[in-house]
C-alpha cells in the first residue's frame, strides 16, 4: 500500500489522502484549503493525481476542508463510488450549495471562474451509497473499509481499511468529549498504522466545566454594559451544541432574558439533520429529546432566515447576541454584524472554535486592532474572548491516549501526522515520542510513502 498527502500536510485543511494497493486507487477526503489567499490557491491547481483513475473516494465528515473539493473531482473525472455515513451525506447535500456561494463571490472578486457548478454537486452526490457505523464495505482486491464514530461532528467517522492483514486508521477530526450531543470518538486497540490530526497538537483545552460559566459571564457582562455579543459560529455541530446550551441556561435561568438570534440560514438548515438523526445522539441528548423537549429552541430565539431580517437585527436597541457564520470570520453574514460592532467598545465577539491562519477571527484573536471585513479596514474596540472549551478537536491529552490506545496491540509501525499546523504538528510528534516511544512522520504536502 502506498500513501501520498495531497492535502491537510503541514496544514490544518485541505485534507486529501490518496492509497494505491494492488492496482485499486481510493482517497480519503478532498476538502478545501482554507485561510491564506496563498493556501485558497491551491484549491484552483489540477489534482496531482487523476480523477478517473480513483475507484473510492471515503468521506470522515461533512466540513469544507474535507469536503469542499469533491464537485471539483467529479468535474475532472472522478466517476467510481463516494463513501461516508448517511448524515454526511445529508449534511453534505445541504452544505456544498452554500459552499459554492462562497466560492462565486471569490470569484467574482479575484475575476475567475467558480471552481465547480452545481451540476457538479449533484453528480458527485449521484456516487454516494451512505454506511453506518461498524460495517465493513468490500471494496475489491481484499481491501475493505469500516467507519467508526469520531464524536467530531454529526456522522463524523475515523475511517479504517484492512489489506494484507494490515489496518490503517485516519482519525478524520476527533471530537472533544464530553459533548451535549455526541458520543465519544471510538479508540481503536489493533492499529499497524494511523493518519492522525493534530489542530490541537500543542494544546490543552479548558476544562469542560468551566465553559457554561464563561459563556454566562461573557453573556452577563456584555448585557451590563448594554452592547452587542457576536459569536461567529461553525454552521455545523457548534451552533447546535449552542444553542442546546443556551436552551439550559435558560431553561436553568442562570442568563437574564435577552433577544438571540441565530442568523445563518445554512445553520437552520443543518439543524433540521440534527433532528432527523437523534439516533446518533449520546444518550443523555437521547433521554431528553424523548421527553418531546426540542433541545435547539427556546424562549428568545429568534430565527432570521433572509437578508432583509438579517440587516433588521442591527436596528435592534439594547443587548442582544448574534449567532452567525461563518465561524472564522472568513465569509457569511457575520461579517456584516462584525463591522456595525467590532468598533463598539460595550460589545463582545465570543470566539469558541479554532481560527486558521490568515483568517480574519484569528487575526482580531491574536490581538490586531484592525481587521478587514468585506473590503473595508474595521477599528477592534469591542471586547475578544475566546472559549476553548467548545473546540470540536481533541487537544494534546486526548490525542495522546488516542495513539496509546491505538498500540495497545503493540504492532503500530507509524504515525503520520496530519491536520495541523507546524508547530502543533511537531509538539504532538515530541509527546508521542517522549512518552509512547513512537516515532512519527510529518508528512510535506505531495510526499509518498510505501506501507
Amino acid at each position: 500500500m502506498k500513501i501520498s498527502f495531497f492535502g491537510g500536510a503541514r496544514s490544518v485543511t485541505g485534507a486529501n489522502y490518496l492509497l494505491e494497493h494492488d492496482g485499486l486507487i481510493m482517497l480519503v477526503d478532498c476538502g478545501l484549503f482554507q485561510g491564506s489567499p496563498e493556501a485558497e490557491h491551491l484549491n484552483y491547481e489540477n489534482f496531482p493525481y487523476t480523477a478517473s483513475e480513483i475507484d473510492f473516494v471515503f468521506v470522515t465528515h461533512s466540513h469544507a476542508d474535507h469536503t469542499g473539493r469533491l464537485p471539483k473531482l467529479y468535474k475532472e473525472g472522478f466517476r467510481g463510488k463516494l463513501l461516508s455515513t448517511e448524515p454526511t451525506l445529508d449534511l453534505i447535500r445541504k452544505a456544498l450549495p452554500d459552499n459554492l456561494s462562497l466560492l462565486k463571490d471569490e470569484a467574482k472578486y479575484h475575476g475567475h471562474a467558480a471552481l465547480f457548478d452545481s451540476s457538479d454537486i449533484t453528480n458527485i452526490l449521484n456516487l454516494s451509497q451512505g454506511l453506518k457505523y461498524g460495517n465493513a464495505f468490500n471494496c475489491g482486491r481484499g481491501i475493505t473499509v469500516t467507519f467508526h464514530d469520531a464524536g467530531h461532528v454529526l456522522g463524523s467517522a475515523i475511517v479504517e481499511i484492512r489489506w494484507d492483514g494490515k489496518r490503517i486508521y485516519f482519525s478524520g477530526d476527533l471530537g472533544n468529549p464530553p459533548t451535549p450531543l455526541l458520543p465519544e470518538p471510538f479508540f481503536p486497540d489493533d492499529a499497524d498504522y494511523i493518519v492522525i490530526e493534530s489542530a490541537y497538537g500543542s494544546r490543552i483545552h479548558e476544562n469542560k466545566s468551566e465553559r457554561s460559566q464563561l459563556l454566562i459571564q461573557t453573556i452577563i457582562n456584555t448585557i451590563n454594559r448594554g452592547g452587542t455579543l457576536m459569536i461567529p459560529a461553525f454552521a455545523l455541530e457548534r451552533t447546535q451544541e449552542l444553542l442546546y446550551e443556551l436552551n439550559n441556561l435558560i431553561n436553568e435561568k442562570k442568563i437574564p432574558p435577552v433577544p438571540i438570534y441565530m442568523d445563518s440560514p445554512l445553520a437552520i438548515s443543518l439543524t433540521e439533520v440534527y433532528h432527523k438523526y437523534g439516533g446518533y445522539f449520546n444518550k443523555t441528548a437521547k433521554y431528553i429529546l424523548k421527553s418531546d423537549d426540542d433541545i435547539f429552541n427556546f424562549p428568545g430565539l429568534r430565527i432570521t432566515k433572509s437578508s432583509e431580517e438579517s440587516k433588521e437585527i442591527n436596528e435592534v436597541i439594547g443587548p442582544k447576541v448574534i449567532i452567525a457564520g461563518s465561524g472564522m470570520s472568513n465569509g457569511g453574514r457575520i461579517q456584516h454584524h462584525e463591522k456595525r460592532y467590532l468598533p463598539d467598545p460595550n460589545s463582545t465577539i465570543l470566539f469558541i472554535g479554532y481560527q486558521s491562519e490568515g483568517t480574519p477571527g484569528r487575526k482580531i484573536l491574536d490581538g490586531q486592532r484592525t481587521v478587514r471585513i468585506l473590503g473595508e479596514i474595521i477599528p477592534v474596540r469591542c471586547d475578544v474572548v475566546a472559549i476553548g472549551g467548545y473546540s470540536a478537536h481533541a487537544d494534546q491529552e486526548l490525542l495522546l491516549k488516542w495513539v496509546a490506545k491505538c498500540n495497545e496491540a503493540g504492532k503500530l509501525k507509524t504515525v503520520f501526522i496530519v491536520q495541523g499546523e507546524l508547530e502543533s504538528a511537531e509538539a504532538l510528534a515530541a509527546r508521542i515520542k517522549n512518552d509512547l516511544n513512537i516515532d512519527s512522520i510529518i508528512p510535506s504536502l505531495g510526499q509518498e510513502i510505501e506501507l
